[in-house]
């Protein structure tokens, strides 16, 4: 198992800011790719997705683990690939929460669609056509948006909105805000 280093935002601004490029054909070199997301993710447990940039891959691949909520708990199945994937319906948008593996324990709330209908090709390199709801909308946007070069923090509309988590004197988890310095 190959695991790549995952970027950081501190050291790599630049790569994760770029712009991925469309796969042309879909080979070996793509099957690499997704098969290094799949190792890559599966070494940070913590994480539901990643997107090929995050890995200092420029093409428009992403993984995902679509979920289901049960008993008020999200949780996150098996990893599926999107091959340059095109949102063409995105609607419901309200606020979730958000991290991303290249902010380690850094989380927020962002506003995102809750519906979202994508196209693209599946990780066999066939077409398809997905409608994800709920937060899995909310990962494949999250995903989709860092093959533009978009994170997570640029959807944060007030600085308060970002947190990290802590345990408290009784074990429980709390979000503490984040603070700079």
């Amino acid at each position: 198992m190959a695991v790549r280093k995952i970027l950081l935002y501190s050291e790599h601004r630049e790569t994760l800011r770029e712009k991925s490029g469309a796969v042309p054909l879909f080979n070996r070199t793509v099957r690499r790719i997704i098969r290094d997301l799949k190792d890559t993710l599966q070494a940070h447990s913590e994480g539901i997705g990643l997107a090929a940039p995050q890995i200092n891959i420029q093409k428009r691949v992403v993984i995902f683990r679509p979920g289901l909520e049960t008993d008020g708990e999200w949780r996150a199945g098996l990893p599926v690939a999107l091959v340059n994937p095109e949102i063409v319906e995105a609607s419901g948008k309200r606020r979730d929460f958000d991290g991303c593996l290249s902010f380690p324990g850094l989380y927020g709330e962002t506003t995102r669609p809750h519906h979202l209908r994508v196209t693209g090709l599946d990780e066999a390199g066939r077409p398809c056509d997905h409608v994800y709801d709920g937060f899995n909308a909310v990962v494949v946007h999250h995903e989709i948006d860092h093959l533009d070069g978009i994170l997570f923090i640029d959807r944060i509309e007030n600085p308060q909105d970002l947190y990290t988590l802590r345990r408290n004197e009784q074990g429980d988890t709390i979000r503490v805000p984040f603070t700079v310095g």
